[in-house]
């Protein structure tokens, strides 16, 4: 996630007729890929991959969102699969089609992956390369791009277009191709596309066209422009898994009272991103239809004498109410008056003090943490404020403790805002990449949810080993100690759920154990190589235990049932009963004897549901 700036995010106006609007998170994600012709063979089919990787990541997690692909200076335009969904779209020349934005299905897979198969023999034929020198109008192909975006027939919340090239330089500085190219970033900018380059080489400049087309199309300066990591770009898009822009869905927004007239607009979203695992879907057995639910209120009058429905209607939700009885009057309150008690108070949060990092706990198991990011939709400045109080509880050590009502109809909660700084990338894992600066609102445990256990008799372990074996194995463990990061994790059950789906599906099998981001065992078993020698001097050798033979069953009889150890005959005679109970042998009577025994006896005729320890107990009362 790209942390924010308020040195280029705030926008400060003094003009008292502007209108805060509020930002519409409602939408879908589309992403449109553009191939540059241009890429070697092995390059081309490195972006194919890429792309196959998103697609069937997309279908798997992410249906809604619409992906579509096109090819860039190509020499031939040959027409998509669907004819009609061109009708209104113009296709410049240099530029073909492949696929128009769409949710991605089956049968749209599939055809990619054929596609896939021979394209590393066909492209050249099918497609070919612009001539004389492979370099088509870049401005059309933004045209083209954006035109694609605009009809794609849905609303949209975040557009981007994905080109992968090698190509430096689409046109030469000195040409009226090159300017024609720059002033397409201020149509971008203006239909609030994104456009991001994916370069299919480590060592790719920016310098020369991409630099200053991506800053003008963002709207942001020049020297504000960080060069991304080429492979994590390429990670990044190929697992779609993982939403890449965060601050577009969050969970709510809620304004932060800090005191007086003073007041920041805010909004949170899950700390760590989480699974989104197929929806239940409840099919009917006889026809395989799906059932859908609907929730119905219905009012029905009854006739007294009859008992029979003399008049029935159906409300809606708004239109019901409930009964209940005060005082010998029925007392009725409808759905409306009771959503005006519970919205008693809006979604917020007010600032209470500050208290030093260290009275917080490290862990604290009572309900999984939030982020909170500024929101400057709202409240103009929210960024910089936020800012400030974020660098100052860092600089002092110092964490905010504030009341959070998160959203409507919930109950008011304890929060500590504890500020965390953004992640340092990881060289090895672009999943590292996802948390930013903020505050991470941890919610503070209440009285009901304290348990008080005693550990020591709980969980007691009695340790023989000496000082030196003890001191030992704290070397070893922090030898095999890393740092625990779940967002560098995988489900396993999701990895194995999602490969069923596309072997079941494609016929596409994939090999994911779901936890290739665990520490490698020969590399843990590399470090530890050094303690082995001192371990055999600490510690005895360790001597396995003899294996218990199993009885072997014997060949005449097969296996018998379990015969009581006592005959019921004998329980006739209460002196053997009660040299029983005097030797503590009742143990050894089964629960019908025990049954017997209390009927006879002592005139007693006990639950069938009675076990066998309450009628030994039963016996041992009445015979004291």
């Amino acid at each position: 996630m790209s942390t924010w700036n308020p040195e280029y995010d705030v926008e400060l106006t003094d003009s008292e007729d502007e209108i805060a609007m509020k930002r519409d998170f409602h939408g879908r994600e589309a992403i449109l890929f553009v191939v540059d012709a241009n890429l070697e063979t092995e390059r081309l089919m490195d972006a194919l991959k890429l792309i196959r990787g998103a697609f069937i990541s997309g279908m798997l997690v992410n249906g809604k969102d619409l992906m579509g692909l096109v090819f860039a200076n190509t020499k031939h335009s040959p027409p998509p699969q669907e004819l009609q969904c061109l009708e209104n779209i113009v296709v410049p020349a240099n530029c073909a089609v492949f696929l128009p934005l769409r949710q991605l299905t089956k049968a749209i897979v599939e055809h990619y992956l054929e596609f896939m198969a021979s394209a590393e023999e066909l492209f050249a034929s099918e497609y070919g390369l612009a001539e004389p020198d492979g370099r088509g109008s870049f401005a059309y192909m933004i045209r083209l791009c954006i035109e694609l975006l605009e009809k794609c027939g849905k609303k949209l919340n975040n557009a981007k277009i994905v080109y992968l090239t090698d190509v430096e330089e689409p046109h030469p500085s000195s040409s009226r191709e090159f300017q024609a190219a720059l002033q397409k970033a201020s149509d971008l900018e203006g239909k609030e596309f994104e456009f991001q380059v994916v370069p299919m080489t480590d060592d790719f400049n920016y310098d020369p066209f991409y630099k200053e087309f991506i800053t003008l199309s963002r709207a942001i300066e020049i020297d504000s422009f960080r060069v991304p990591d080429a492979q994590l770009q390429r990670e990044i898009l190929e697992d779609r898994k993982l939403r890449q822009d965060f601050l577009r869905r969050c969970l709510g927004h809620f304004t932060l009272s800090l005191g007086p007239n003073v007041s920041i607009s805010a909004q949170y979203y899950n700390y760590f991103y989480r699974h989104v695992y197929p929806k239940k879907v409840h099919i009917m057995r006889r026809d395989n239809s799906v059932v859908q639910k609907r929730r119905q209120i219905i009012v029905r009058q009854e006739d007294k004498d009859t008992e029979q429905i003399t008049h029935e209607y159906q409300i809606k939700m708004t239109g019901g109410w409930y009964e209940c009885k005060v005082g010998g009057e029925v007392l009725r309150v409808t759905t409306e008056q009771l959503n005006r008690v519970r919205n008693l108070h809006p979604p917020g949060m007010m600032l209470l003090g500050f208290k030093h990092r260290s009275a917080l706990p490290d862990v604290i198991y009572s309900k999984p943490c939030n982020f909170m990011y500024p929101d400057d939709q709202n409240i103009i400045g929210s960024k910089r404020l936020f800012r400030a109080l974020w660098q100052r509880c860092l600089e002092r050590e110092k964490i905010a403790i504030c009341l959070f009502l998160c959203k409507r109809k919930s109950v008011p909660r304890y929060v500590a805002l504890v500020p965390v700084e953004a992640a340092q990338p990881d060289d090895k894992n672009y999943r590292s990449l996802l948390s930013g600066d903020g505050f991470k609102i941890v919610y503070l445990p209440e009285s009901k949810h304290i348990r008080r256990i005693d550990l020591s008799d709980w969980n007691k372990i009695d340790n023989t080993a000496t000082d030196e074996g003890v001191d030992f194995f704290q070397k070893v463990i922090r030898k095999l100690s890393v740092d625990y990061q779940p967002n560098l994790i995988n489900d396993p059950n999701l990895e194995v759920l999602q490969a069923n789906l596309l072997a079941l599906a494609l016929n596409f099998k994939t090999e994911q154990d779901g936890l290739t981001q665990l520490p490698d065992p020969a590399l843990q078993n590399k470090r530890i190589e050094k303690f082995l020698p001192t371990y055999e001097t600490i510690f005895e050798p360790e001597i396995e235990p003899a294996k218990k033979r199993t009885a072997k069953p014997s060949s005449d009889e097969g296996s018998a049932p379990k015969m009581p150890k006592i005959e019921e005959s004998q329980l006739s005679s209460y002196e053997f009963v009660e040299r029983l109970i005097k030797d503590k042998l009742l143990g050894s009577c089964t629960a019908n004897q025990l049954r017997l025994i209390l009927d006879q006896h002592f005139d007693v005729k006990p639950a069938k549901s009675a076990t066998k320890a309450v009628l030994i107990e039963r016996i041992e009362t009445l015979s004291a």
